[in-house]
């Protein structure tokens, strides 16, 4: 079986990790921590970086630090992994779910204005949904796939409706909009290490801020609210969100590797292009405009495509479909999905996930063409 998108430890993880096993430095304080901060934040040109247990965990601090409340909206793209929908009912709050770009699958900032100006109002600087009543209280762009939402669009429409920005970025470290790092441009940015991400340690994530206050309130409730260096003394409720020693080696190393394989993922996300090109109902994922994408997840359109993810899976290249909408699953049916002509169903519908992992080799990725060229023929 050709895997989808599997780690690729090639570096120095086994030294480092080795280190942490010598030491004993293998738990939730250690300098690989500490250097992983570091390196994210350089990476992503924030001025704070602060170690989490995994992404869905960096979206929970960063909610409740972006004034989220109980009753809120948060506005969120209806195409997504489901954490960021699963933490904002964390908070007690809905989502607003905006249709997708047909072309980028990215959130759509132009339904979203249209749903900014004629749904919501203005009120002691805060947004409020007309029909409910509800403060529309932050806005999720998620940077699908590795490629970027329309930055500009989304900052200018927040800024003018006094919307927090909470930027999911854990498909994209490596992507940029017009030169500068996903995660770098909201109130917070958020990324994720999960075993399937372009960089990995088994489980992590990252909180990104240009925010000192916010940065060091993000460090202090992610450390269970510890307020004492020497005594127990917990100062409010925390959170045991931290990032472990051993598995910050394991990042450590990863960085170190990133820019090779974001030009992997691109090479083969050019070769897939190519070969796949004039087979029926092919499209593949538009960039959006003045964004550099890491490519992390090989995804395109093709006809009959669920026919084809059986007959892959089956014949050695392990396939998956694309997320289910949001609107679609049981936790998030009554939240409001604003769309014309859900968009978001049509491309899950037509939607598969090719490998792509940065050690796929040549000869698997010609050998995952031939079998998708074998199913049409």
């Amino acid at each position: 079986m050709i895997p989808l998108s599997v780690p690729n430890l090639a570096g120095n993880e086994w030294k480092y990790v080795k280190d942490c096993l010598d030491t004993n430095w293998v738990s939730s304080v250690g300098s690989y921590v500490n250097r992983m901060e570091e390196l994210s934040a350089t990476f992503c040109k924030v001025s704070n970086a602060i170690a989490t247990s995994n992404g869905t965990a960096a979206l929970h601090i960063s909610l409740i630090l972006s004034g989220v409340e109980k009753g809120d909206l948060v506005i969120l793209p209806d195409i997504t992994f489901v954490a960021p929908a699963n933490v904002i009912k964390y908070m007690g709050a809905d989502a607003v779910l905006i249709d997708i770009d047909k072309d980028t699958w990215q959130l759509d900032t132009a339904l979203l204005a249209r749903f900014l100006h004629e749904e919501c109002l203005l009120q002691d600087n805060k947004c409020y949904h007309k029909q409910t009543k509800r403060r529309v209280a932050a806005v999720i762009p998620v940077h699908v796939l590795g490629n970027m939402v329309n930055m500009e669009k989304l900052l200018e429409l927040a800024a003018a409706y006094h919307i927090n920005v909470v930027e999911d970025a854990t498909e994209a470290l490596g992507s940029t909009y017009k030169g500068q790092p996903a995660g770098s441009f909201g109130l917070f940015g958020t990324l994720s290490y999960n075993g399937n991400k372009i960089i990995t340690t088994g489980g992590g994530g990252m909180i990104l801020t240009n925010d000192e206050i916010l940065g060091k309130r993000a460090k202090h409730l992610t450390t269970q609210a510890k307020a004492d260096n020497m005594e127990y003394y917990h100062d409010e409720v925390g959170y045991n969100y931290r990032l472990v020693n051993i598995l910050a080696a394991m990042g450590v190393a990863q960085m170190e590797q990133l820019e090779g394989f974001v030009k992997r993922k691109q090479a083969i996300t050019a070769f897939y292009n190519q070969e796949l090109r004039t087979l029926p109902g092919f499209m593949p994922q538009v960039v959006t405009e003045h964004v550099a994408p890491n490519c992390w997840l090989y995804t395109a359109m093709f006809e009959r495509a669920k026919e084809l993810l059986n007959f892959l899976n089956a014949n050695g290249v392990q396939t998956r479909p694309f997320w289910v909408p949001m609107n679609r699953l049981p936790a998030f049916k009554n939240d409001y999905y604003y769309n014309v002509a859900d968009v978001s169903g049509v491309v899950y519908n037509n939607c598969l996930s090719l490998p792509c992992s940065t050690n796929i080799t040549d000869a698997e990725a010609e050998q995952v063409v031939v079998n998708v060229k074998k199913f049409y023929a």
